[in-house]
């Protein structure tokens, strides 16, 4: 069993930065792969960045290349999320998930899951 409790979230104005943070308990984290997903009202959760357990592997979704990057510090089982250049569009809950087979970009391939953390993207 894992445990994953997201933070971070919050109210941003439009072109600005948040850092969402991840930390894992009840496994090792160095063997979990981490990503996060995000989900807007009415509609599927989406793929947004993943990070393998092994090497410096990283995916990121089409929307989010560029202005987002995921990383990873096992020494304190956290995982981040660094948004830049948000934008409205960005508004969401964001969901830190890990599975212990391998990064990928489907939700149904996570075995953990966070609670979410809100993130607004507003003037």
């Amino acid at each position: 069993q894992v445990d994953l409790v997201e933070s971070g979230g919050g109210l941003v104005q439009p072109g600005g930065s948040l850092r969402l943070s991840c930390t894992a308990s009840g496994r090792t984290f160095s063997r979990l792969a981490m990503a996060w997903f995000r989900q807007a009202p009415g509609k599927e959760r989406e793929f947004v960045a993943a990070h393998s357990w092994a090497y410096e592997n990283t995916y990121y979704g089409n929307s989010v290349k560029g202005r987002f990057t995921i990383s990873r510090d096992n020494a304190k089982s956290t995982a981040y999320l660094q948004m830049n250049s948000l934008k409205p569009e960005d508004t969401a809950i964001y969901y830190c998930a890990a599975s212990p087979v391998g990064p990928s970009e489907e939700v149904n391939e996570y075995d953990y899951w966070g609670q979410g953390t809100q993130v607004t993207v507003s003037s």
